[in-house]
């Protein structure tokens, strides 16, 4: 049965503050990734996947899984980033009806003109309002959280081969 008990003051004082953080957070973070390089929040979300990904590529689906999009989105994401040079579309040399996407050199460097901007905003957004004991309080508290948030099986759908 679903608990329909009222959020206490001590879990209001959590939850408010939280969604404030999450929908403003994004926001502000995708204002000034377009504003000083160009690209959104989603789209460098993108490229930190595909670089951290072995040779730089990976299969659409497990590229939807790592950004947290559906496979239609990271499919509509992939396509205006190839247009603008950022990534390459590759068939899968395993199964032809599978897509990698692959990063450019482009994208390497739009990465990495983004990347101290990024690191800057997310010491003012966060960090720096965090003492080093509340960081690591923080951590394993989120990560919990976030695990909440997968499916029972784990991210991902093994028999999606987009």
């Amino acid at each position: 049965m679903v608990n329909r008990t009222p959020l206490t003051s001590e879990e209001e004082a959590v939850w408010r503050p939280l969604m404030r953080v999450v929908t403003v957070l994004p926001r502000a973070l995708d204002d000034q990734f377009a504003h000083d390089n160009g690209v959104s929040l989603t789209d460098y979300t993108v490229l930190v996947s595909l670089s951290e990904a072995p040779e730089g590529r990976l299969r659409l689906t497990d590229l939807a899984e790592s950004t947290a999009l559906s496979l239609s989105r990271i499919s509509r994401v992939v396509e205006a980033m190839v247009r603008r040079g950022l990534v390459k579309k590759v068939k899968c040399p395993q199964d032809r009806r599978a897509a990698h996407a692959t990063l450019t050199e482009l994208g390497r460097a739009k990465l990495a003109a983004a990347y101290p901007g990024h690191l800057e905003r997310v010491r003012t957004f966060l960090f720096d309002h965090l003492s080093p004991e509340e960081v690591r309080a923080a951590g394993p508290i989120l990560a919990r959280l976030a695990a909440a948030l997968e499916p029972p099986d784990g991210p991902g759908c093994p028999d999606d081969q987009t």
